[in-house]
């Protein structure tokens, strides 16, 4: 990172290196937040950790509270584990930069996207200081559950009178090339876990027994074959997957006398969680009741879906990323969750960011250029917005 923050430009590059560096997998700070304050406590940011539950997060803002508008960016540092490390052509913490990449766990998902949002906000308020604030909330919990991550924020801000007006999340949102697509709501998510209890028995002598896998088949060709919805205005159809089918049987001659399922179903607008969870433990009951197989149905619910109706921050999002990148984003409401979908009960999001082909892979990278070329996108929605 440039050594004088008062004379130079920042470079978002550098600080994607310098965070790609530290080892913050899930739910390790790894120094990340710590750089980050360090970095924009010197360029004038009044910057507060709100850790909890062991969890470390980042509050910041340029601007002095309860400003008549603010204008918030929100991103997270921890990253997932980098499963075989010999399998990386690079260190996978090592930030290095081959043809124009580099490579690194959280290249792309995202530190990227919080350098170029950290050194936009930096670079904006030195050259243009904003009427209003600037908020960064960045958490160290977003790739696993998640509830003291972005929702301590949340939770902070709202203790201590602490708004954002918009936001927009950095979160990789382009297929393959920069600029094409910008999300303005997700669909929701569900994960269903069902115990199926029979009766152990010989696998000869079968009606002496009354065997769960039957009854677990028959359910998730239930749900499986089942068409939720066929879509609605602003979202794709809903899906549902059975992710494991699991007795932990190793003997070929005896029936089980328990056997587990999972599903992940992300839904749309059509349904909520609640009426997904009611569906399930119907189509559960139903079973139960025509085989006597007794069923255990238990729900997590990671988020709802939900829509930023088509608006101001889109449009000013959209233009920015067409005349940095002459390309027209698509308006999105595909993928998987993200912590836009706490943010949207505290104000309007969208989230906009780089190409995310390789995030969680084996060789995570991201080209060097268009860090900078997202930083400069940042930078252009700082100077419509407060101009």
């Amino acid at each position: 990172m440039p050594a004088d923050i008062n004379q130079q430009p920042i470079d978002p590059a550098a600080i994607t290196a310098a965070l790609v560096r530290c080892p913050s997998v899930t739910p390790v700070e790894g120094g990340a937040l710590v750089l980050l304050e360090r970095l924009l406590s010197s360029a004038g940011f009044a910057c507060t950790r709100v850790d909890r539950g062991g969890i470390a997060n980042l509050y910041a803002r340029w601007g002095r509270a309860g400003a008549n508008r603010s204008f918030g960016f929100n991103g997270h540092t921890d990253v997932v584990p980098v499963g075989d490390a010999g399998a990386w052509t690079h260190d996978p913490f090592g930030a290095v930069v081959v043809d124009g990449w580099m490579y690194g766990r959280g290249t792309t998902d995202m530190k990227s996207g919080v350098a170029a949002f950290v050194a936009a906000a930096i670079d904006f308020t030195r050259q243009t200081p904003p009427d209003g604030a600037i908020i960064l909330a960045i958490t160290g919990d977003e790739e696993d559950v998640a509830t003291d991550g972005t929702v301590a924020l949340l939770d902070w801000m709202a203790e201590n009178n602490e708004a954002m007006s918009v936001c927009l999340v950095g979160e990789p949102t382009c297929p393959n090339t920069l600029g094409e697509m910008m999300k303005v709501g997700r669909r929701g998510s569900l994960t269903a876990h069902f115990t199926a209890r029979g009766v152990q028995g010989h696998a000869a002598y079968p009606h002496r027994a009354n065997n769960p896998l039957n009854a677990m088949v028959r359910l998730m060709d239930g749900l499986a074959t089942h068409e939720l919805d066929n879509g609605t205005e602003h979202f794709d159809a809903s899906t549902l997957a059975i992710t494991t089918i699991d007795t932990g049987n190793p003997a070929s001659n005896v029936i089980p006398a328990n056997c587990r399922a999972t599903v992940n179903i992300r839904f749309n607008d059509a349904h909520s969680g609640a009426s997904i969870s009611d569906w399930l433990r119907a189509e559960a009951a139903a079973i139960q009741m025509a085989t006597g197989v007794e069923f255990d149905v238990l729900i997590k619910i990671s988020g709802e879906s939900f829509l930023t109706p088509p608006g101001d921050l889109s449009a000013l999002v959209a233009r920015a990323v067409q005349a940095e990148t002459g390309v027209e984003p698509v308006l999105s409401t595909s993928g998987g969750t993200s912590d836009a979908r706490f943010v949207k009960d505290h104000c309007p999001v969208v989230e906009f960011g780089l190409v995310g082909k390789t995030m969680h892979q084996v060789d995570e990278r991201v080209e060097v250029a268009q860090i900078h070329k997202l930083k400069a996108i940042y930078t252009r929605i700082l100077t419509e917005y407060f101009v």
